[in-house]
């Protein structure tokens, strides 16, 4: 398992595209007013860094100890988002509307995803101001899976998504 400041440093990937202008107290002050909950500090450090956009190969999964929709074995992080409403890319300032929208419980802040499957901050056991922990949701079939207990210890096990690969030499993916 990495340690979150290692992963923080080689956290973000390539391009442009979903960053959000750069973090300011003030820009956090706000976001936590309209979410109503308190971020947790772990994801204000990594936005601080970027605020939002591509996860580098070496972070962009998750895994999981039983299948999802997705994978056998993981679950995937190809970005995250930021904070802000920049050339109209979604945010986590987008919350409110994508839960009710792909009817999701609440509440949570929605940190990645397409609709489809969702990775998010879970205040439904902590309250509003308490330590969310990490969980992903299936909309299409309604699933959810709880991940890591909060959010730097769901950083400090993220991987490389080809790490999960199961391949055998012909190609075909094994059976175990």
């Amino acid at each position: 398992m990495a340690r979150f400041d290692e992963v923080k440093a080689t956290f973000w990937g390539e391009g442009r595209y979903g960053v959000q202008p750069p973090l300011t107290d003030a820009v956090v002050e706000d976001a936590e007013r309209r979410l109503g909950v308190r971020l947790p500090a772990s994801l204000l450090e990594i936005l601080r860094v970027q605020n939002g956009g591509a996860v580098a190969e070496l972070w962009n999964a998750f895994p999981t100890d039983v299948p999802t929709s997705w994978s056998e074995n993981h679950v995937p992080l190809d970005d995250l988002m930021g904070i802000g409403r920049h050339d109209g890319q979604l945010s986590l300032l987008d919350t409110a509307y994508l839960v009710e929208e792909w009817g999701l419980p609440s509440p949570l802040v929605l940190l990645s995803g397409d609709g489809h499957c969702w990775i998010a901050l879970d205040y439904r056991v902590c309250g509003k101001r308490g330590e969310p922990s990490v969980t992903w949701f299936d909309g299409d079939d309604g699933a959810e899976l709880p991940l890591a207990a909060d959010f730097q210890a769901f950083v400090e096990r993220l991987a490389a998504a080809t790490s999960f690969d199961s391949d055998d030499s012909d190609g075909n993916r094994s059976a175990s």
